[in-house]
């Protein structure tokens, strides 16, 4: 890359009337990178990824159309994107080249698999998958409280779905330390976890659970590495994709340490698809991501959402979002033409910009940008050419894709599941032992068994037998027997204690 073009510490975004930087110390910041089908943001985020890589920060990025796999190959220089090199003063030290990466898919299809434990999951994001209402939230609750409780794991579906059985049964034991059960709840729940199954969701709880700091990688020439999510599938079931990178975001918050101000972040990730996050989404849930948003930046991440529409995304969640990236909008319609125009107020204002006007006649791979920049000050709005990328503009090839897991450093650690002990077989145990016991206090034999042969029904076929005439008369003698010997020890004993007497 150019020298002219390089400035240590701040990542090359494109070129206004002037180049345009990230600084690298204000990216744990957040951004946003909005705009209209084909306007050119998975290109975006691809040069991001790519700088943030060259600057030694790991990157996470869902790839929805599976077009930013291509930035594990090496770019071609078509002519398009020699001619984009050249405007935004790159020229001839525009390089194609691969980027360190790592495939990633919930399905194991077209990456190494991820996994997390229900219990990783918890209670608040699980309802959120399975859209429970507050009544079946609340059963949940007592269902993952009861596995604390008693040191149960609950790791994967059928421990689930055991537990919820197993609370069911002991409903009016447990009401009185946990609250009511309702079965219509119970019901409820197991079948909306029957339909996740069949969403093949199934595959995605279990162990080996993720270690989150596998997404932490540098390579060894000191380049980020690149975690790509295969998420053309995932995107068929918009909840799971959803549920799934919030768990993501969270699993980080929870697992990193404080970090403060840093130079640079400890790891970029990219939300694409990010209305999906908030649509229709409980407010239990809108303060978790707030939360998240808020301080996730001090353990050293900065989280980056993508979405056609800056009004996909909250009020609370906008304003902490310091560094944006607008492509053109369409203003068809009322509600598109409110869009640009909240699009254009949340940029600080540039005299020489008519920022409305601009935002709908920008041509693709063009941008307005702000980012922070001194002491954490929005820059002024600038239109702006986005830089081209180095690696592939395109999907790299089903033989490309396999080679690159094959040589991943973590090849071989997540493929094969693993199914230890947890609450499914405790609990079946459980029942086991207690139709065991019962059994015993059952069957156990007296006096009458020994004299008239009793015990056991008869059986054939694994089916009990009707009595005969024999056995009901058998039966009857042995409880005549049985009241004649009571009555005689009572009798011997009261007379004992009357002799002493």
């Amino acid at each position: 890359m150019s020298q002219s073009v390089l400035q240590s510490g701040k990542l090359f975004i494109g070129k206004s009337t002037k180049s345009e930087y990230l600084d690298l110390k204000f990216a744990n910041r957040h951004g946003l990178i909005t705009g209209a089908t084909g306007t050119g943001k998975t290109v975006t985020l691809q040069g991001l990824a790519e700088a943030f890589s060259a600057q030694g920060v790991p990157v996470f990025a869902a790839d929805i159309k599976g077009d930013l796999s291509g930035i594990a190959a090496v770019g071609e220089p078509k002519d398009f994107l020699v001619k984009r090199a050249s405007e935004v003063g790159l020229d001839g030290d525009w390089n194609q080249q691969a980027f360190p990466t790592i495939f990633w898919d919930v399905f194991g299809a077209s990456g190494h698999p991820i996994r997390a434990t229900v219990l990783d999951m918890g209670p608040l994001l699980l309802s959120r998958l399975l859209e429970l209402n507050e009544t079946q939230e609340g059963v949940l609750n007592i269902a993952f409280r009861v596995a604390a409780d008693e040191k149960m794991p609950v790791l994967d579906l059928k421990d689930l779905r055991a537990l919820i059985n197993s609370v069911a049964e002991r409903s009016k034991e447990l009401m009185s330390k946990y609250g009511n059960v309702a079965t219509t709840s119970v019901g409820s729940i197991q079948r909306r976890l029957l339909v996740l199954e069949e969403q093949g969701a199934d595959m995605f709880f279990g162990e080996p659970a993720l270690d989150i700091m596998d997404f932490m990688r540098v390579a060894p020439d000191g380049r980020g590495v690149i975690s790509i999510l295969a998420a053309d599938k995932l995107m068929e079931k918009p909840r799971l994709y959803s549920t799934f990178l919030l768990w993501m975001l969270t699993k980080l918050w929870q697992t990193l340490p404080e970090a403060g101000d840093l130079p640079k972040p400890k790891l970029v990730f990219f939300f694409d698809e990010a209305h999906l996050l908030f649509t229709d989404a409980p407010k239990a849930l809108l303060e978790r991501i707030e939360q998240i948003a808020r301080l996730i930046r001090s353990k050293g991440v900065g989280v980056y959402f993508i979405t056609q529409n800056p009004m996909d995304v909250p009020n609370t969640i906008s304003a902490q979002l310091g560094n944006r990236v607008q492509h053109a909008l369409r203003a068809f319609t009322p509600q598109e033409q409110k869009a640009v125009k909240t699009a254009a107020t949340t940029f600080r204002k540039n005299p020489d910009l008519d920022t409305e006007k601009v935002i709908m006649e920008m041509k693709v791979g063009e941008a307005l940008v702000s980012t922070l920049e001194n002491k954490g000050e929005p820059s002024m709005v600038q239109r702006t050419l986005i830089r081209p990328p180095e690696g592939r503009v395109g999907p790299v090839t089903a033989d490309e894709r396999q080679s690159v897991i094959e040589y991943s450093p973590v090849y071989g650690k997540y493929e094969e599941t693993v199914d230890r002990e947890s609450a499914h077989e405790m609990l079946t145990k459980r029942t086991e032992a207690a139709a065991q016991q019962a059994g015993a206090g059952e069957g156990g034999g007296g006096w009458g068994d020994i004299i008239f042969g009793g015990g056991a029904p008869a059986t054939k076929g694994g089916k009990r037998q009707p009595a005969g005439m024999g056995e009901m008369i058998g039966k009857e003698l042995q409880r005549s027997v049985s009241r004649t010997v009571a009555t005689t020890i009572k009798n011997i004993i009261l007379g004992s204690l009357k002799g002493r007497r």
